[in-house]
């Protein structure tokens, strides 16, 4: 699944470049006049901030910013690791980064100001180089790929797929070739869009809404008013932040064994919980439910009383007819195939059906876009300041200082051809599998790939970096073949495209927040490339804390099932392979489902927006076909914390619901750390809670008392 974003389209779009400004230098409000309309009162951020000082790009790079990121990109690593390896859905968490980043600054900043040895002020421009550098680093564990095409390519994942188990198409995880891949991959996006920076966010005046909104966000911070909330926000992070992590805590002394402790609650009943319905007590899911939109938490509901309360049932019911009785139901012969292949077809469906949808709008918004220019021809595109200034205080200050530290054409693409090269000359020492020729196309593609998912994303907040990624193990899957490793060389070309599509819209996200609070373009750059290397250290790493420390990870009902890493592996085997391997009956759903998700974009698309917001989503629906139903109780409980809360109290729960909500994914992905700690330690919890039917536990009574 793509990552969702936290962060709804910003309200507080640019004012049209034809307005006209009537203000006070001493005054933040200005009245404006907007096609002949005087709109009074619109407040202007810039002129809050008019009397200090803008740092040169090099001040904007600190030391203590990047302590502070590299502490916060390995908290993050974590959090977005065991989302990962649980079930693939990623929140944003830029504002997370944002705002913890404000809080360690500021709180060091005023220890030193104390002590007379403060030399530099924390500026808004620091802190959005920390969140730029702690997104790059923990975004590094989602184009890494650790829960899906990378991890895809082990014996484990191997041994539960129908075919493809040979030794040509399995890879091991190991440290050293999974950071030297990272490396060369993770770089090249960051090059290729580099030069379309100033058309993308001065030309275009691409919207870019979580760029936006965290520029926003950075901004209010750096304000008396907006200060005094950040550190309530803070407070309130941290007391959730502490029960959390107290909360798993707990919950570890009652693992001793399989299916023990509060995870395996059956608090719907034990019927339901066989069929995955239970509330698994997870504070991270109660949380990620809080920061995910109301639809995303009622699709993933609806698709989970769809598949596990209807349509395993039923064909389960169908074993010896549909397919072989004494299969297990773990089994992609059986009933696992259907879970497997059928989410595998929506997910397909959605993402192709939005694919073309945003390359549609990305060619439209284009055709527009050098429409408009024609007229527009005062825009400053060329790097020169325009022949007439804005007449919007905010756009020509931040446009002034866009344009100021220029980051040379010739750089990003000696920069690109130079990692480009290497990475031809390498990656195929790393996957024998991949030939020379095969990255060399990917590289030619790449930049027309990563300018139309920026541009994509600027207009609709969402990144289709995977669905480019499950493009590229179709396409490099067939042409290298069953017989030359066609699996694992569409899963590497996968990771190729990802991480190049994937690192370039987040830049262009981050040039719109430094844009928004007068960040560098260069500091901007670095503190990218900063983060992204120590991604490509951290994420390795933490995975392979992950991967020693639980011996059942990616085993379907373990507690890191990892179920994107299967989902892509035969996403690769039915590229190469075709649809052979199937159960009965089970292509025919696989078409109905493709198109159901296809027929469910197009109605919601057709409808206004009152009625729109009624309709699930077919992506969200499909993640539990899967996984189960006990994360979406959690997610859902999210929800309604929140709307309970918004309800008695909107203005209160505007603000402090995302801090809680990353407060409690914080605190339990950090107890990651300690209980992967504790199983490579060998310590093993003294206490197993396990719930039985009545029939089964007087079997046990008679058993220990005979």
């Amino acid at each position: 699944m793509e990552r969702s974003s936290s962060i709804s389209r910003s309200d507080q779009e640019n004012v049209p470049p034809s307005s006209t400004q009537e203000s006070s230098n001493h005054n933040s409000k200005t009245r404006i006049i907007v096609n002949g309309v005087r709109e009074e009162n619109v407040e202007s951020i810039e002129r809050l901030f008019e009397s200090k000082e803008v740092p040169s790009w090099k001040n904007q790079l600190t030391l203590r910013a990047f302590v502070v990121s590299f502490v916060l990109g390995i908290m993050f690593t974590f959090i977005v690791m065991k989302l990962n390896l649980t079930t693939g859905i990623s929140p944003s968490l830029n504002v997370s980064a944002g705002l913890l980043g404000f809080f360690f600054v500021r709180s060091w900043t005023k220890f030193v100001e104390k002590s007379g040895l403060l030399r530099q002020p924390f500026t808004r421009q620091e802190n959005t180089v920390i969140q730029t550098c702690v997104v790059a680093t923990s975004g590094i564990a989602f184009s890494g790929g650790f829960g899906s095409y990378m991890f895809g390519m082990s014996e484990v994942i191997a041994r539960q797929s129908t075919s493809a188990k040979e030794s040509w198409n399995i890879k091991d995880p190991a440290l050293g070739w999974m950071i030297g891949f990272l490396f060369i991959v993770s770089f090249l996006g960051l090059f290729s869009v580099v030069p379309l920076r100033k058309i993308m966010i001065i030309k275009f005046r691409l919207i870019y809404p979580s760029g936006t909104a965290t520029a926003h966000l950075i901004n209010s911070f750096h304000t008396p008013q907006g200060a005094r909330l950040a550190k309530k926000q803070v407070r309130a992070l941290g007391k959730f932040f502490s029960f959390s992590f107290l909360w798993g805590f707990f919950q570890w002394f009652f693992t001793a064994g399989d299916d023990c402790g509060f995870v395996n609650f059956p608090t719907l009943g034990l019927k339901a919980y066989e069929n995955k319905f239970y509330f698994d007590f997870s504070a991270t899911y109660v949380g990620v439910g809080m920061i995910c939109p109301y639809l995303v938490n009622i699709s993933l509901l609806v698709g989970a009383i769809l598949s596990w309360g209807i349509m395993w049932p039923l064909i389960w019911d169908k074993r010896g007819s549909w397919y072989p009785a004494e299969e297990p139901q773990g089994s992609l012969h059986g009933l696992q195939g259907y879970r497997v292949f059928i989410g595998i077809a929506m997910i397909l469906g959605d993402g192709l059906y939005n694919f073309f949808k945003v390359l549609g709008h990305t060619f439209i918004g284009l055709y527009r876009q050098v429409q408009q220019s024609k007229l527009d021809a005062d825009l400053p595109v060329d790097g020169h300041p325009p022949a007439h200034p804005s007449s919007f205080y905010d756009d020509q200050r931040r446009t002034e200082l866009f344009l100021k530290d220029q980051i040379p054409s010739w750089f990003a693409v000696a920069g690109y051809l130079t990692i480009g090269i290497v990475s031809i000359i390498t990656a195929p020492h790393i996957f024998e599998q991949l030939e020379w020729y095969h990255i060399l196309v990917l590289y030619v593609l790449a930049p027309t790939l990563a300018f139309c998912n920026a541009y994509g994303s600027g207009l609709t907040d969402w990144s289709l970096a995977s669905t480019y990624g499950k493009l590229a193990i179709f396409t490099i899957g067939a042409w290298a073949g069953a017989t030359h490793g066609g699996v694992l060389a569409g899963l590497a070309a996968c990771g190729v495209m990802m991480n190049i599509v994937s690192t370039a819209s987040d830049l262009m996200q981050d040039f719109k927040t430094g844009y928004m609070t007068l960040a560098s373009p260069r500091s901007m750059f670095i503190s990218q490339i900063i983060g992204t290397a120590m991604g490509c250290v951290i994420s390795p790493c933490v995975f392979w804390l992950f991967y020693k420390a639980f011996g059942d990870l990616g085993v379907p009902g373990s507690e890191y099932p990892a179920p994107y890493a299967l989902i892509f592996r035969n996403m690769a085997i039915l590229g190469v392979e075709g649809f052979s391997a199937l159960p009965k009956n089970c292509l025919t759903l696989c078409y109905v489902f493709f198109a159901a998700a296809i027929v469910i974009n197009v109605v919601r698309d057709a409808l206004g927006e009152d009625i729109k917001k009624f309709i699930p989503i077919p992506m969200a629906m499909a993640i539990p076909f899967y996984i189960g139903a006990y994360f979406t109780i959690d997610m859902c409980l999210g929800s309604l914390i929140l709307f309970i809360w918004r309800t008695i109290n909107k203005e209160k729960a505007d603000a402090f619901g995302p801090a809680v909500a990353s407060g409690l994914i914080c605190g339990d992905g950090i107890w990651t750390l300690p209980s992967s700690i504790l199983a490579l330690a060998g310590v093993k919890p003294p206490i197993c809670m396990k719930f039985l039917s009545r029939k089964t536990n007087s079997k046990v009574d008679t058993f220990l008392l005979g």
